[in-house]
């Protein structure tokens, strides 16, 4: 299994930041490994004060859980009482709201891509574009 470098994060911050100019939106990317250890995180300019923290939590609840962050709002009906209280419960170190994917190798998660600073779409959708790219190469 490959462990996520430095270098495979960069290339992670540099498309979700893209897709963040894309949309318009100002955009805080954070990296962690498979373990939800920080790899890199990059606030966008105009990002909000707190995108740095949350994006984080973000990424560590994709590690965590090995899915996307926005499989997890969805999981909030059937066991409302765990998704809901999962963030105070590990003392917002993971955060299940939309925005945080995980990073594949061979199949295995390596690591996950958290943003935050636009919608929670918006966040998922440059996630998926950091993620997109330490997987393609």
């Amino acid at each position: 299994m490959a462990a996520l470098t430095l270098e495979m994060a960069e290339k992670a911050v540099k498309a979700a930041q893209a897709k963040a100019r894309d949309q318009g939106t100002p955009m805080t990317v954070t990296v962690v490994d498979e373990a939800g250890r920080l790899v890199l995180s990059a606030r966008g300019d105009g990002a909000g004060f707190f995108t740095p923290e949350t994006s984080r939590g973000k990424a560590v609840a994709a590690a965590a859980f090995r899915r996307p962050t926005k499989e997890m709002v969805r999981l909030r009906d059937s066991s409302p009482a765990f998704w809901s209280n999962i963030s105070n419960v590990l003392h917002g170190e993971a955060l299940p709201s939309i925005g945080g994917v995980p990073v594949l190798s061979g199949g295995k998660v390596i690591g996950a891509v958290g943003c935050g600073g636009g919608s929670g779409e918006q966040d998922h959708l440059c996630a998926e574009a950091g993620a997109a790219a330490i997987a393609n190469g």
